[in-house]
């Protein structure tokens, strides 16, 4: 699939997910065609990728008034495949692909019932620090648990 860029084969990355999160499109989602609008896959991905991270248990620590790091969005991209309709269930699929020293390349996958893929994405987060807003290493132990979400590599 070359016109994606962070997707060599379809069909072999597709494989590499396991954790989703299920969404029903809703009607105020859809534009005046009638199909998904193109902004909405990105709430999708802050859904997915919220819970995500309450999987991992790094969301636990992130919401916490007195504690020091936060995450953000870097970058976010979104490419779409097909066009999805009102009432339509799908599953957000979500997996680290490249972990930083503080930041994660995540994946994302949005998927029909009947398994067809409707739109891929990635993004970029970092971690940061709330009072110096500069990113703030993984802990060893966070580093751990992101490269065992998936299929992912390390990098330096």
């Amino acid at each position: 699939m070359s016109r994606i860029s962070y997707i060599e084969n379809l069909r072999e990355w597709e494989g590499t997910f396991s954790f989703f999160y299920p969404i029903k499109v809703r009607f105020s989602e859809t534009d005046m065609f009638g199909h998904l609008n193109n902004t909405v896959p990105f709430t999708y991905y802050e859904m997915a990728r919220i819970e995500f991270f309450k999987a991992l248990g790094f969301m636990q620590d992130w919401v916490k008034p007195n504690n020091e790091t936060i995450p953000v969005v870097a970058d976010l991209q979104c490419d779409f495949l097909q066009q999805v309709f009102f009432d339509e269930n799908l599953q957000i699929y979500v997996k680290a692909n490249q972990v930083g020293n503080s930041s994660v390349d995540v994946h994302y996958m949005g998927k029909r019932e009947n398994g067809q893929i409707c739109f891929t994405g990635r993004g970029s987060m970092v971690q940061i620090s709330k009072l110096t807003g500069k990113s703030v290493a993984w802990t060893e132990e966070m580093k751990e648990l992101l490269l065992k979400s998936g299929p992912n590599q390390l990098c330096k």
